[in-house]
């Protein structure tokens, strides 16, 4: 478990933002998921030791336990009573939703693999029946310090702020008047009492919603009876009773439930939620046409079996065993926990409240100070700009919206421009690169759209983004059987006079304006003949039957990426025994992947510094004598989400900086298209290399993973004329850094 720094409060830190689609909210506030279906054992037949026999066994920290440290350290920033307090809330919804998805799909995909025999022991040395009883622990654990941090902490301390959460008993008789209008002609006509008899079975419980059970006696019969009353996903979570305070829906339900069984006597009430499988099997092989195929399976997902029951602890014994026989779940897997549940919630409140000084300071994204010029002259080229040179972008510092945005919405209007290609994991609902795309093809430029309609939890929306495409003229497709498409791509080909000139975008996020500005990523907008030929090939490769695997300036996953990092591990650890400058530096979301892990260990075994900044899970143990003394292991969790993917090698004294989509994990190596471009200006590598020093650097505040897999924070100076004081957060300094370059926001 990870550990605070027990001299000192701990400091401000950050938001954390995601991608889990809500059918209601659009996305809500989370993990990006590095939660995948595959449980992260090993391929069967394979165990730890077959990995690399040279190497000892434990050497690798469990994935599950891992990741439920990342959302502890989530948890920490909702504890931290130094992090403003609209934004603790916001952690607290952060947590909710990340352990919802985990239980979804991690969860999920592990009993399946146990239930079908198929479940191998991990590359921890766990059997699966012990990651499973290690997840219900910890997720026990965490859970418990999630509903206490809340209404023992930022309940009352939002109270002496003046925004009150507060209980239906806690209403005064006119705000009670008040929300009985609201109830009778807002919410009693969307309710559906469901009852439960041999006339009415008991009812599917949809993932992830609010219920009620409720146990009512028949005056006449003197009989009980058992129903279930759905909370409306499309309301409030919180209803406003007055000015500042706020009562959960379910509450102002159950105050009238008399209303939906008149005549009959309400006994009891009590509050559960359940969360199900919707983890997504689609058989591409199998499927004439995959946008059908996921269509119906999307549909069997909302039917997924259960995998957690969430009640609230003062439930009726009689109403729990009826609940966990109907829904068949096992002990193991009720949650108990004091009302109300369900506080995802919270980020509805935290970000319509405008107390901004409960809030981090507002920060507005500028312009790159290197289209700064295009931004104001009077007809921008951004493609003259990049003639000049490459521009390195890092949202959100760097506005999002006047670069990359700004370069397709120019390429769509542009006469000059012949062709778009262009790659879609996840865009935003309302998404002017869609529009942009629509433009060009109504105007009749050739648009190929790479739509990934499997990105978990987004596959809905791009589904619908497909059709709109495809309805506009644009040639949609949906990448290799197999595969999905993750990488983050853009080409734009101009006509100059008597030649065609190739303008490209790699980055390492989404497509998406409004996460750009919550989440940390960097972009690199180009002309450079190499990238954009590197381009059209995997385009080409996308859509058509290209079997090209080699490249000028992209390593390509699954074929080229995993071996080309690697070579380029062995090459750290031949420049160090030969006596030249070596160093491997990453940054990325997750390191798992086993071969790669064990050529770290290889590096650090021969004395090659590895530094490893990671945000989410680590499969790597640093600082085991003979084996990783050498491999230094730190996250950071801030306000933006950290969300870049960095691969720094010393080379020699010669730094190679690469740059991308891909993490280290076995799904982004073995079954994404994933690319990763060579960064060949020596100031943006002298950039990216200051930049992670920044981020390891014990000056700066992180957490610090120990050999055992606990993390520690590390917020304050522990020694020196310092001694005591907050670390500087990597993120507040970077907005500073650009405050001071640009003067005023723009």
């Amino acid at each position: 478990m990870s550990q605070h720094a027990a001299h000192a409060p701990q400091p401000s830190v950050g938001w954390i933002a995601a991608h889990r689609t809500n059918a209601v909210t659009g996305p809500a506030l989370g993990l990006e998921p590095d939660i995948d279906s595959d449980v992260g054992l090993y391929e069967e037949g394979q165990g730890p030791e077959e990995a690399d026999s040279d190497l000892p066994q434990g050497r690798f920290l469990d994935r599950e336990r891992s990741w439920l440290a990342f959302n502890e350290r989530v948890l920490e920033l909702a504890e931290d009573p130094e992090t403003p307090l609209l934004e603790r809330a916001n952690f607290l919804a952060i947590f909710a939703g990340n352990l919802d998805e985990f239980f979804m799909v991690r969860v999920a995909g592990l009993k399946r693999r146990i239930a079908t025999g198929v479940a191998t022991r991990s590359a921890s040395g766990l059997q699966p029946r012990e990651v499973l009883d290690l997840i219900w622990t910890r997720s026990r654990e965490l859970m418990a310090r999630h509903a206490a941090c809340y209404q023992q902490d930022v309940a009352p301390a939002l109270a002496d702020e003046g925004l009150h959460l507060i209980r239906w008993k806690e209403l005064t008789e006119k705000e009670q008047a008040r929300l009985f209008s609201l109830f009778r002609q807002q919410v009693y006509p969307v309710l559906t009492p469901l009852a439960v008899d041999p006339a009415h079975p008991f009812p599917y419980i949809s993932g992830l919603s609010l219920n009620l059970a409720v146990v009512v006696r028949n005056p006449v019969s003197g009989h009980h009876h058992f129903a279930r009353v759905k909370v409306p996903p499309l309301l409030p979570r919180f209803l406003e009773a007055s000015p500042h305070r706020y009562v959960p829906l379910e509450d102002v339900i159950a105050a009238h439930l008399e209303e939906l069984f008149p005549g009959m006597e309400v006994l009891a009430h009590h509050m559960f939620r359940v969360t199900r499988n919707e983890d997504l099997e689609v058989e591409e092989d199998d499927a004439e046409n995959l946008l059908q195929a996921l269509e119906k399976e999307l549909m069997r997902r909302r039917f997924g079996p259960p995998v957690r029951l969430e009640v609230e602890e003062s439930i009726d014994p009689y109403v729990l065993d009826l609940l966990v026989r109907e829904l068949k779940v096992g002990d193991a897997e009720v949650y108990p926990l004091p009302g109300p549940l369900d506080l995802t919630g919270l980020s509805g409140i935290a970000t319509a409240l405008d107390r901004p000084e409960l809030k981090y300071p507002k920060f507005v994204a500028g312009t790159h100070r290197d289209l700064a010029e295009v931004e104001s002259a009077s007809a921008p080229d951004i493609f003259a700009a990049l003639r000049e040179r490459d521009v390195l972008l890092h949202h959100p510092y760097d506005s999002f919206s006047t670069s990359v945005q700004a370069f397709l919405e120019q390429a769509a209007s542009d006469p000059d421009v012949l062709a778009i290609k262009q790659t879609l994991y996840r865009t935003s609902g309302d998404s002017p690169i869609v529009d942009a795309l629509i433009d060009a093809a109504e105007s009749g430029k050739q648009v190929l759209v790479l739509v990934e309609i499997k990105a978990r939890f987004d596959e809905q929306a791009n589904i619908k983004w497909a059709r709109k495409l495809e309805e506009s003229g644009c040639h949609v497709v949906y990448g290799l059987v197999g595969l999905k498409t993750h990488c983050k791509l853009s080409l734009v080909v101009r006509q100059e006079g008597d030649t065609l000139r190739r303008y490209a975008h790699v980055g390492t996020g989404n497509y998406n304006p409004k996460t750009a500005r919550l989440y940390e990523d960097l972009g690199l907008l180009t002309a450079d003949p190499q990238v954009g030929a590197d381009l059209s090939d995997l385009f080409n490769r996308l859509s058509g039957y290209s079997r090209r695997e080699t490249y000028r300036r992209l390593l390509v996953a699954p074929r080229s990426l995993r071996d080309g990092l690697i070579s380029r591990i062995q090459k750290e650890i031949t420049h160090r025994e030969e006596g030249r400058p070596a160093g491997i530096r990453i940054k990325v979301n997750s390191i798992v992947d086993e071969t790669v892990c064990d050529a770290l260990y290889h590096a650090s075994m021969v004395g090659v510094p590895v530094d490893v900044w990671v945000r989410g899970i680590c499969a790597l143990r640093p600082g085991v004598a003979g084996l990783s003394e050498n491999i230094r292991v730190r996250s950071v969790l801030g306000r933006f989400l950290e969300h870049s993917r960095i691969y720094s090698f010393e080379n020699g004294g010669e730094s190679e900086v690469w740059l991308g989509s891909a993490d280290m994990m076995h799904r982004n190596l073995d079954r994404r298209i994933e690319a990763l471009v060579r960064v060949a200006d020596p100031a943006h590598r002298a950039s990216l290399n200051k930049l992670l020093e920044t981020g390891m650097s014990d000056t700066t505040a992180s957490w610090h993973l120990g050999p055992d897999g606990d993390w520690t924070r590390h917020a304050y100076a522990v020694e020196g004329e310092n001694e005591g004081q907050c670390l500087p957060n990597v993120q507040e300094m970077l907005i500073d850094g650009r405050r001071r370059r640009r003067g005023p926001a723009t």
